[in-house]
């Protein structure tokens, strides 16, 4: 299948750009670059071993760019990563979120269905969940009230795509529920390369690792949790991309609507990733107990068992994995990808 991948040169788009050629699919990217570099597409094409993968510095936004994308390329199915993703920013831009997010993914289900690519994957997020009615979480738990706009984008996307195929059947739509992405590709060419301060734990981990920050501020040690520190369902992102394979052949058994949770089923504290990195990798990460950090919940981990029996797909790689191959990408790429 050809594959619109939107967002296709962030962190979870470039890994799943390998796993689609790997399972014999071609793709064409379309990304603003507004938190990615286009180093990686050059770098993902020479992981697959092909001279390029069509690339579009377009914002989903633009209708008469994706127009013009879509006349000349006919797409069978798109995969859904672009949009504005950090927590903390979304509550302070919450408009910009919501334009970019929600206005771009409508402008983009138009475009597809005028051009007749009905299948979609969205990139949504266990941050839907809330305060989960349930730990384990399973696809029957509530949606809860999330705490911030960007888990409300996620929400009312899912949201959006249902109504979308309800109201017309020739629709397949996929809602993959991320848990919390981490590690790198095993040969360290790309990995997650965040701007500014980084937002998620593991790059937290690898800069200080690298020198580039003092120390690893943990938020909060009184959550009722075995260490106090938060617990997460920490993936492999080789493992979160291959998931979305699994969804096309989903989508080519034609499924409607499905909706998974893409997480290991297992929980590690903050410090647990912590002990695990220095144990694997050598390398003393020193940290620093902060106060909780607002609308942070203790534990959140998922029953993947949709997944594994729908999907044929389950999460292999381990922590000492994760870990080990986060290092490997920021010992090779101190600084990330290079400045255009």
């Amino acid at each position: 299948m050809n594959i619109l991948v939107t967002g296709g040169a962030g962190f979870i788009g470039s890994h799943t750009l390998i796993e689609l050629y790997n399972a014999g699919h071609t793709a064409v990217v379309v990304d603003n670059l507004a938190n990615s570099n286009p180093a990686v597409l050059q770098r993902v094409a020479e992981i697959i071993g092909v001279k390029e993968i069509p690339f579009y510095k377009t914002d989903i936004r633009d209708r008469e760019g994706l127009e013009r994308i879509f006349s000349t390329h006919r797409f069978d199915a798109c995969i859904h990563f672009a949009g504005l993703k950090a927590v903390g920013e979304s509550v302070e831009k919450p408009w910009e979120y919501y334009e970019n997010n929600i206005g771009g993914t409508l402008t983009l289900v138009e475009v597809m269905r005028k051009h007749g690519c009905k299948n979609i994957i969205f990139s949504s997020s266990a941050t839907i969940y809330g305060d989960p009615a349930e730990i384990p979480i399973t696809e029957n738990c509530p949606k809860g009230q999330c705490t911030n706009p960007y888990g409300w984008t996620k929400s009312m996307l899912e949201q959006v795509l249902m109504d979308i195929q309800k109201a017309d059947g020739e629709w397949n739509v996929v809602l993959l529920r991320y848990f919390n992405p981490v590690g790198a590709h095993p040969s360290g060419r790309i990995g997650e390369n965040p701007n500014g301060i980084p937002n998620n734990l593991m790059p937290y981990i690898t800069q200080v690792a690298v020198g580039k920050r003092k120390e690893l501020g943990v938020f909060g040690n009184d959550y009722p949790t075995p260490d106090g520190t938060g617990v997460r369902d920490y993936i492999h992102v080789v493992d979160l991309a291959a998931a979305h394979v699994a969804a096309m052949r989903a989508i080519e058994r034609r499924c409607g609507v499905g909706i998974y949770n893409i997480g290991t089923g297992h929980g590690y504290s903050v410090l647990d990733m912590v002990n695990a990195f220095v144990r694997v990798n050598h390398v003393d990460i020193p940290y620093s107990i902060k106060p909780r950090r607002a609308g942070d919940i203790a534990t959140c981990y998922c029953d993947p068992a949709k997944a594994l029996s729908e999907l044929g797909w389950q999460a292999h790689c381990t922590i000492d994995d994760m870990v080990r191959d986060s290092w490997n990408w920021q010992r090779q790429n101190p600084d990330g990808y290079p400045e255009e």
